[in-house]
């Protein structure tokens, strides 16, 4: 029952305090509107809403976010040092990178981990969610890629949320 009438509660209470910060008034009024649209809208967007899967290993995750925000550091370092080095000859290439995650959430994920790290973008998910075309700024060896994304991305991800393979 509960979840039906509040179906996402953190975002009510996102959009709640968020319209109290935007109308900047803290009035019984604006209390009432920011609570009734942040009931409102996560009823009427409902339908839209991905399942999210459970994670299994919060600790797991803590570390898989760690090690996002340091390999984003260390591959800012090494674009700049490409850009800027007058010798060096970049290799740009699409890398298809074959996908055993199944859940929508953490294939989401891992593109946005991709698209977050410089020198990297997802372009495209294929149809059936099996290949991820990866474009990247200097490849070397595609393989050498490709176990990369895999070891440091897509595995723990489906350890953390527990994904089944396809």
């Amino acid at each position: 029952m509960m979840s039906r009438c509040w179906p996402h509660p953190l975002l009510s209470l996102c959009l709640l305090a968020g319209w109290l910060l935007l109308v900047n008034d803290f009035s019984f009024g604006h209390w009432l509107l920011g609570g009734f649209l942040g009931w409102g809208i996560p009823q009427l967007t409902q339908a839209f809403w991905v399942r999210a899967p459970r994670v299994r290993r919060p600790l797991k995750l803590a570390g898989f976010v760690l090690r996002v925000v340091g390999d984003i550091v260390v591959a800012n370092l090494e674009v700049a040092r490409l850009i800027l080095s007058p010798t060096r000859r970049l290799h740009p290439a699409f890398v298809e990178v074959p996908m055993e995650l199944d859940d929508e959430l953490a294939l989401t994920i891992l593109a946005s981990v991709v698209t977050l790290t410089p020198g990297t973008v997802s372009a495209d998910l294929s149809d059936d969610r099996s290949t991820l075309l990866v474009h990247s700024l200097d490849v070397g060896d595609e393989a050498e890629l490709v176990a990369s994304i895999k070891s440091r991305y897509e595995a723990p991800l489906k350890e953390i949320f527990a994904c089944s393979t396809t």
